[in-house]
């Protein structure tokens, strides 16, 4: 089975490809921008984009929210973590919120998957803390800013294979494969 997966960001579907290769799953990957709802709930935007999507293509699909969530701050930017990390950049966020007793962050990954009739939702997420400044490169949003608890490299110095072992994407797209063979005997 192939699972069909939009999005904008090279990154992820790079990094969801070699995850789900290393599960047994085929991924195919369609480059597409979905406008996305502007809201600090991302169940509600991911629900939203997962419609999108499928207005678009007509067929079963996954789509994709990864954020960040500041434990002091409520769990902001969650949702708007885009919006947010365009605005402020690397260095300015580890300016405000980096370095302190208080810069506990999660970062989650929801995948939303849509089979036609309803929008399947799972979940990863792993705990982590913010340097005082941006380590490693920038090529990934903000990879560069997310130390995992039990590491101590960002998710950008750590390199790619490692990083897919351990992350909130990977959790997300097992409990999906998870799901997939569940209901589809594959």
């Amino acid at each position: 089975m192939d699972i069909r997966f939009i999005s904008s960001n090279n990154f992820k579907v790079e990094e969801a490809a070699a995850i789900l290769t290393d599960l047994g799953v085929q991924m195919r990957p369609t480059i597409y921008k979905i406008a996305e709802l502007q809201t600090i709930d991302s169940v509600e935007l991911l629900r939203d984009k997962a419609l999108r999507a499928f207005r678009v293509f007509g067929r079963p699909l996954v789509v994709e929210h990864t954020g960040l969530y500041l434990e002091s701050m409520n769990g902001f930017p969650g949702g708007l973590t885009e919006v947010f990390w365009r605005t402020i950049g690397p260095e300015q966020f580890c300016q405000l919120f980096g370095g302190r007793p208080d810069s506990a962050i999660k970062a989650k990954t929801y995948i939303g998957y849509i089979d036609g009739f309803r929008i399947h939702i799972f979940e990863g997420e792993i705990d982590g803390r913010i340097p005082p400044e941006p380590r490693g490169d920038s090529d990934f949003a903000w990879n560069q800013v997310f130390i995992p608890d039990g590491y101590d490299e960002t998710f950008a110095e750590m390199g790619q294979q490692k990083k897919n072992e351990i992350s909130m994407r990977r959790t997300a797209l097992v409990k999906l494969v998870e799901h997939l063979r569940r209901v589809n005997s594959f």
